[in-house]
């Protein structure tokens, strides 16, 4: 067996539950130093945040490069995954959606610290965007359609206008202290509002 053939078999293994509580910390605390000190943060910032060390983070993530994707999609998914959590939870559909634009709005706070990596010449960042995309606008329409079906929305709005609108929004704020970009957007989310 070559070494090939080790690193695929590895790969095609499923995680144990403490590497998988590992990862998911070092990509909440990559995200958070990210945020607060930029993609070029030292590593060891972001292994002291997570509590591990630095051999523990190249294990998992062997360059930088690696790092940034994960983290990016493993915020997409958490961002997934909490529209059907908020829809069950017995909030209307239209606070559903509120809380989950808010969520949107972390997340593209988040990333707006990777903007200028994800738009690199790097080709391992080309398919993050589609990914983005293909991942969250269906859970966008869910959303929608699930106000829509409530009455309280009116029908006919577009999950892709919807959240470029709020990117827009939130792209517009910069280090502008007068500009509350997330009080506008509550303001875009109100106004979907059906008029009684």
């Amino acid at each position: 067996m070559n070494d090939n053939d080790r690193d695929a078999e590895r790969a095609a293994r499923p995680k144990r539950a403490d590497a998988r509580r590992n990862e998911k910390a070092l990509l909440e605390a990559a995200a958070a130093v990210f945020v607060s000190s930029g993609v070029e943060a030292p590593i060891r910032d972001i292994a002291a945040k997570a509590g591990v060390g630095t051999a523990t983070i190249y294990r998992h993530f062997p360059t930088r490069a690696d790092l940034i994707v994960a983290v990016y999609r493993h915020q997409v998914e958490a961002l997934a995954e909490a529209a059907p959590a908020l829809l069950a939870s017995g909030e209307t559909p239209h606070a559903a959606l509120g809380r989950w634009i808010d969520l949107f709005v972390d997340f593209l706070v988040t990333k707006h610290g990777l903007a200028a990596v994800l738009q690199s010449d790097d080709p391992c960042f080309d398919p993050l965007h589609s990914y983005f995309i293909d991942r969250l606008l269906p859970v966008c329409d869910e959303l929608l359609d699930a106000a829509v079906d409530a009455d309280e929305i009116r029908s006919g709005q577009d999950a892709y206008e919807l959240m470029r609108g709020v990117g827009s929004l939130c792209a517009g704020a910069g280090d502008n202290p007068r500009y509350d970009a997330r009080r506008l957007v509550g303001l875009l989310i109100s106004g979907l509002r059906q008029s009684r």
